[in-house]
């Protein structure tokens, strides 16, 4: 199944991979084979042995215990005060398998494993990349056929943004181990990174050859055929994993993104999508895909042919619904009203499509209805400023002019340029007998007013103002409390 595990737990896992694996290594032989009820019992070799018989079970709490009395035994034990580090990474308690590592080091200045290991596990905290890069490559220097040396130093300088040193110690993972596929997969993806094309082909073939079920290896092996200009055969991989897509929603969208993008085979996506569950179409990621399916929204005669026949065969698809709704609702708001209902329907959460039925709703004068839909929505998306916007005009219809005030100065704030709001915020104030409020709000427009664009809006607040200032000066209106006080 295609995941995207985060980088911190890839490091993680492939640090406890290593304690694990360390556990196989060959066991330290005791000088006497006697029963561990008598001598044995303060042999700190058999005790390490009895560790790493606990480590292999799992069991690390015990095993650290083990290697613990073993030290106290034997101070000078690399080998237990490598284990016990090991044991260490996999209770998570990384400070102290750092000084374990560096422990077992100093005791054994020659031996591979325990710089690769301290190498690993500094590649889990952040910042430390500069001390582990060195300390890797030592081990590979004591150990040129160490592995996980190799594989953290082609993470490491993938990381750092060097695409052709993380190639060859790939190249060189895959000498030390030609039997593991997910090395033969990481080589062929550190290739494509390089761009050489025709080889990560070849290697991508060799971890299928090794894995074919592997489905990250043969999406891989897609792109690397695309990229190499093979575009017939990379076509043919897709489909053959298209079965797989059934079960695995991410594999899926990876495969109706190809078709979409590399391929213009838009129905070929449809196919995949369609075939999704339920669950993966309300993602974002399939929400995403679905909007992919549909033109840009621009109202073009030859935009509304293409959705309404993308609506004949594809009812049910949200984005078009809406798109038609949006260019219908000055024009014909009923019908824009039908789109957007349909579309809301689909995709309840959505609160664009709510905020567009609402609209509609407004251009139909059914006032009390769109604002329970915008109240909704602006509870659900604070920041939506359409819904806001909208909400204020139909608080402002319904004659809730108090409300209508505070819906307008959130727009206000959120699009300072917009002159005409402060219109409506005098409107408001005006109609509340607020007169000083909305002389404020009037000048506030006049200043800011196109007159071109708000003509109509300024021979209102003209003929307005010479009646509302003398109001002011007779001392009319009602006062705020503030200025009451």
């Amino acid at each position: 199944m295609l995941s995207r595990p985060s980088l911190q737990a890839v490091l993680f896992a492939s640090a406890l991979a290593l304690a694990l694996a360390l556990v196989c290594a060959p066991r330290v032989r005791a000088q006497d084979d006697v029963d561990e009820f008598g001598d044995a019992a303060a042999d700190p070799v058999k005790i390490f042995n009895r560790g790493q018989d606990e480590q292999a079970k799992k069991n690390y709490e015990r095993a650290l215990e083990l290697y613990e009395e073993a030290l106290k035994l034997r101070p000078e034990f690399p080998e237990a005060e490598f284990q016990k580090a090991s044991a260490l990474v996999a209770l998570k308690r990384l400070d102290e398998a750092e000084k374990s590592y560096r422990r077992a080091q100093q005791l054994r200045p020659t031996w591979a494993l325990p710089p690769a290991a301290l190498g690993q596990l500094l590649l889990l905290k952040p910042g430390r990349e500069a001390e582990a890069e060195p300390l890797l490559k030592r081990a590979l220097e004591l150990d040129a056929k160490n592995l996980r040396a190799a594989v953290a130093l082609a993470d490491l300088r993938a990381r750092a943004g060097d695409a052709q040193g993380s190639l060859e110690y790939r190249r060189r993972a895959t000498s030390i181990n030609e039997a593991d596929a997910a090395l033969w997969l990481a080589r062929g993806r550190a290739e494509m990174n390089a761009k050489d094309y025709a080889s990560a082909v070849k290697s991508l073939e060799r971890s299928l050859a090794l894995e074919p079920s592997n489905a990250e290896a043969r999406l891989a092996y897609s792109d690397a055929l695309y990229e190499a200009s093979q575009k017939a055969r990379a076509e043919e991989e897709l489909r053959a994993l298209e079965a797989a897509a059934k079960t695995d929603d991410q594999l899926a969208f990876a495969l109706a993104s190809r078709y979409l993008n590399q391929f213009g085979r838009p129905e070929d996506a449809r196919r995949v999508y369609d075939a999704l569950p339920a669950q993966a179409k309300e993602t974002a990621e399939g929400r995403q895909l679905l909007a992919a399916f549909t033109p840009d929204c621009v109202d073009k005669p030859e935009t509304r042919e293409t959705l309404e026949k993308l609506l004949a065969r594809d009812a049910n698809n949200a984005p078009a619904l809406a798109c038609l709704g949006r260019i219908y609702r000055t024009e014909d708001p009923q019908r824009s009203l039908g789109y957007f209902e349909r579309a809301v329907r689909l995709q309840p959460t959505n609160a664009d499509y709510a905020t567009g039925y609402a609209a509609a709703l407004l251009q139909l004068r059914r006032f009390e209805e769109a604002a329970t839909v915008l109240q909704r929505v602006v509870r659900a998306e604070p920041d939506n400023y359409a819904a806001h916007a909208n909400f204020a005009a139909a608080l402002y219809e319904l004659k809730l002019y108090k409300q209508a005030v505070v819906e307008y100065k959130w727009v206000a704030g959120a699009r300072p340029d917009l002159a005409v709001v402060h219109f409506f915020i005098g409107s408001s104030h005006d109609r509340l007998g607020e007169f000083e409020e909305a002389l404020a709000a009037y000048e506030t427009f006049l200043a800011r007013a196109d007159p071109q664009v708000n003509q109509l809006e300024i021979e209102k607040v003209n003929l307005r103002l010479p009646t509302l200032r003398n109001q002011i000066k007779r001392g009319e209106g009602v006062k705020t409390r503030k200025k009451a006080q």
